[in-house]
């Protein structure tokens, strides 16, 4: 079992930044791919970034790139969403999740935190 616990999430105006963390217990947290999703109201949940094992290879969603910064350390077993520039749409509940198979598809994710909200406001 793995638990993940976010926090970081809270209103800012857009063009502001927030800092995301999602701190795991339980297995051996470098053992997994970690990702970052999210979900607006009335959509769908859907893929934000996502970081390999060793933080070597890392993957956007298009419409976050050159915005966010996905990081972890396996140390402190965390990992990390900065998001600069932040805008309206990317009003949502994050979520952190856990899982062995290298892919932005979220049903392939094992664990997964409660979620923590960031509203952007215009």
């Amino acid at each position: 079992q793995v638990q993940l616990i976010e926090s970081g999430g809270g209103l800012v105006q857009a063009g502001g930044s927030l800092r995301l963390s999602c701190a795991a217990s339980g297995r051996i947290f470098s053992s997994y791919i970690m990702g970052w999703f999210r979900q607006a109201p009335g959509k769908e949940r859907e893929f934000v970034a996502r970081i390999s094992r060793s933080g070597g290879t890392i993957y956007y969603a298009d419409s976050v790139k050159g915005r966010f910064t996905i990081s972890r350390d396996n140390a402190k077993n965390t990992v990390a969403l900065q998001m600069n520039s932040l805008k309206p749409e990317d009003t949502a509940v994050y979520y952190c999740a856990a899982g062995l198979v290298p892919t932005n598809e979220a049903r392939r994710y094992t664990y997964w935190g409660q979620g923590t909200q960031v509203n952007v406001s215009s």
